[in-house]
C-alpha cells in the first residue's frame, strides 16, 4: 500500500469521479456567490445571523440529518477528508493521507499533527477509533452514521497519528462517508457522554467554530475558534475564520424570513420558495442554488401495511402522481421533477423517467385489477375498507404542505383518500423507526448511492419496511465491488427495483435555495449542498 494524498492514484480516479456528477450551482441578483461590491478585500470579524425554518431538536453532528441544524452542526466538527462540490474527489482534512487495500477492505488514515479540540484535546487515533466504536451506541437518530460503519470488523490504532479501518468485507462508499458531517470527529470527553447528553448540550469539536449557546426550537450561536489552523485542504483561508459569530435564528415562515433579509434583520435565510423569488431578487439580496444528491423527496412507503403490501396499489399511486405539476408550481426556479429515486446529481444516477411518467388512466386501470372500487364519494372501497393513505410530514421547509396538498388532490382523483398528518421534527424519527405509519414526506441528501443501501437494505436499518428479496443482494454488492463500472450497473439496477416495485415513490429533486445579502462573501455549499462558513466574512 501506499499514501495518497490528493487521491490521485489511477486505479481509483473513476471511483472518485463517481462521487458527484453534474452540479448546479446558478445564482440571480448581484454577484454568484451572494457578494457585494466594496474593495472585494476578506476581512476579519463581525457577525453573521443565518434565518432557518425548523429546529431538529438536536445538535450533535452524528445524530443530525435536518439541512437547517446542519447547517449549524457542521461548523463545530472536522472530518477525517472533504469532497469537492465540483469534482467529487475526496481531499485532506483531518487526514494528509490515506492507505486503501487492493480489495477495499481496509482503510488506513494518517492524521495531521498538532490538531486539537475546543476542550485542549489532542487529536489522535485513539479518539478516531472512539468515535467509530461509539457510533453503534447512537440509537434512533444516528442511523446515517451507523449507516456509514456497518460492517465494521476493527478501529485499530496503529500509532498515535495512525488508525486502520478494517470492514468484514469490500466497502467502497466508506471513504466518501468520512467526508460527511455524520462522521465528524468528536472529543474523548464528547464521545463518553450519552446520546442525549449530546443532543442537548452539544459535543466539543476541532472545527473552526464552537457551540456557545443552544436554545431549542429558538438559536444555534457559535463563535469564531481561536487558534484554528488545520482546515480542510480545499479552502480558501488558511487559520481562523473570518466571522467572530454565527447566530443561527429559527424563523418557520417563510415569509417571515424573507421579510427579515429584505429589512436587514438577518444576513441569510433558508429554504427559499417560490413564492419569496421575486421579492428577493436584486437590490440588496442574491440567489444562491444547488441540486442535492441523494434519494429525492417523495413518499416513503411502509411496504409492511396491509394495503401498501399489494405492489398493484403502491404502482397506481406512483402514477397517479404529477410530479411536474408539483414541481413546477410548488417548488423554486429550477426545480426538477424526479426522474429516479436518486437525484440527477447524484453518481450513477439512472434515468427511469418513462417508469415515473404521469398516467391517471393507468393508475385506475391498476387499482381496478387489484379489486378496489369506486365507492359513493369518489373513495375506493374493497371488503369494506376503504382506500385510504396518512402522509405524515413535518414543516421543515415552506414547500412541504402545498406539495402534498397537490399529492392529495391528484390522489383523489383516482379515488385514494390521503390524510396529511403535520409532526414535529424531532417526532419523525422515532415515528419511522416504530413502523407506526403509511408515508413519510422526506428525502436524504448524500454524494453516493449507497444512500439505498443506508435506506432500503433489509440487513441495516429498513426504513421503509421493503420485504427481503433480491434487492439486498443488489444493495450489499454495490457496497462491495472496487470495479466502478460493475458499481454503476448494480446502482443502476438497486434503483430500478425500487422504482418498479413503487418501494418509494420519488415526487422532485430537493433543491437548496438561499437568500444571501450582497455584504456576505464567500458563503459555499459543500458537495451535500449544505454550507461551509469558514471561508466567510461579511464587508
Amino acid at each position: 500500500m501506499r499514501a495518497l494524498p490528493a487521491f490521485r492514484s489511477p486505479r481509483w480516479a473513476p471511483l472518485t469521479a463517481l462521487l458527484t456528477t453534474g452540479v448546479l450551482l446558478t445564482a440571480c441578483g448581484s454577484g454568484a456567490d451572494g457578494s457585494g461590491t466594496g474593495d472585494g478585500k476578506p476581512r476579519s470579524g463581525g457577525s453573521l445571523t443565518f434565518a432557518v425554518g425548523s429546529d431538529a431538536g438536536c445538535v450533535d453532528p452524528q445524530q443530525v440529518g435536518s439541512n437547517d441544524t446542519i447547517y449549524s452542526v457542521r461548523q463545530i466538527v472536522d472530518s477525517l477528508t472533504d469532497q469537492d462540490p465540483s469534482t467529487g474527489k475526496i481531499v485532506p482534512w483531518l487526514a494528509k493521507s490515506w492507505d486503501i487495500s487492493a480489495d477495499t477492505t481496509a482503510f488506513t488514515f494518517h492524521l495531521r499533527p498538532g490538531v486539537t479540540f475546543s476542550d485542549g484535546s489532542p487529536l489522535t487515533a485513539q479518539v478516531v477509533k472512539d468515535n467509530f466504536d461509539a457510533v453503534p451506541k447512537l440509537g434512533l437518530l444516528g442511523t446515517l452514521a451507523e449507516g456509514y460503519l456497518s460492517g465494521v470488523e476493527s478501529t485499530t490504532v496503529i500509532d498515535p497519528l495512525t488508525v486502520k479501518v478494517t470492514f468484514q468485507q469490500p466497502n467502497a462508499q466508506f471513504l466518501q462517508a468520512t467526508s460527511t458531517h455524520s462522521l465528524g470527529i468528536e472529543s474523548s470527553a464528547s464521545v463518553k457522554k450519552s446520546p442525549q447528553q449530546k443532543c442537548s448540550d452539544g459535543v466539543i469539536g476541532s472545527g473552526p467554530f464552537v457551540l456557545k449557546q443552544y436554545v431549542q426550537n429558538q438559536s444555534i450561536t457559535l463563535t469564531k475558534r481561536r487558534g484554528y489552523a488545520w482546515g480542510s485542504s480545499r479552502w480558501t483561508k488558511q487559520g481562523e475564520a473570518y466571522l467572530d459569530q454565527v447566530v443561527f435564528k429559527v424563523v418557520p415562515e417563510a415569509g417571515v424570513r424573507a421579510g427579515s433579509l429584505r429589512s436587514g434583520q438577518v444576513d441569510a435565510i433558508g429554504s427559499v420558495g417560490r413564492a419569496d423569488e421575486a421579492a428577493l431578487k436584486g437590490g440588496q439580496v442574491a440567489l444562491q442554488r444547488r441540486a442535492n444528491p441523494g434519494i429525492v423527496f417523495g413518499l416513503g412507503f411502509n411496504n409492511a401495511r396491509p394495503v401498501l403490501k399489494d405492489a398493484e396499489v403502491r404502482r397506481a399511486i406512483l402514477s397517479a402522481v404529477d410530479r411536474k405539476q408539483i414541481a413546477d408550481t410548488v417548488f423554486p426556479t429550477g426545480t426538477r421533477a424526479a426522474t429516479s429515486v436518486l437525484a440527477h446529481t447524484t453518481p450513477d444516477y439512472t434515468n427511469l423517467a418513462q417508469d415515473l411518467a404521469f398516467d391517471e388512466a393507468k393508475a385506475k386501470s391498476l387499482l381496478e385489477k387489484a379489486g378496489w372500487r369506486v365507492g359513493g364519494d369518489g373513495t375506493r372501497v374493497k371488503d369494506g375498507k376503504r382506500l385510504s393513505l396518512t402522509i405524515d410530514w413535518v414543516p421543515n421547509a415552506a414547500t412541504n404542505q402545498p406539495a402534498l396538498e397537490l399529492i392529495q388532490q391528484q390522489l383523489k382523483s383516482v379515488g385514494v383518500q390521503v390524510t396529511l398528518k403535520q409532526l414535529q421534527l424531532p417526532q419523525l424519527s422515532p415515528i419511522q423507526q416504530s413502523g407506526d405509519y403509511d408515508a413519510i414526506w422526506g428525502n436524504i441528501t448524500r454524494a453516493d448511492p449507497d444512500i439505498l443501501r443506508s435506506s432500503f437494505s433489509t440487513k441495516l436499518a429498513n426504513f421503509y419496511r421493503v420485504p427481503t428479496g433480491s434487492l439486498d443482494t443488489t444493495l450489499s454488492a454495490q457496497a462491495a465491488t472496487s470495479d466502478p463500472a460493475e458499481r454503476g450497473r448494480l446502482v443502476a439496477q438497486a434503483q430500478q427495483s425500487i422504482v418498479r416495485n413503487a418501494y418509494n415513490v420519488p415526487v422532485v429533486e430537493l433543491q437548496t435555495q438561499l437568500g444571501v445579502s450582497t455584504k456576505v462573501h464567500g458563503l459555499a455549499f459543500d458537495a451535500s449542498s449544505r454550507i461551509q462558513l469558514h471561508d466567510t466574512w461579511i464587508g
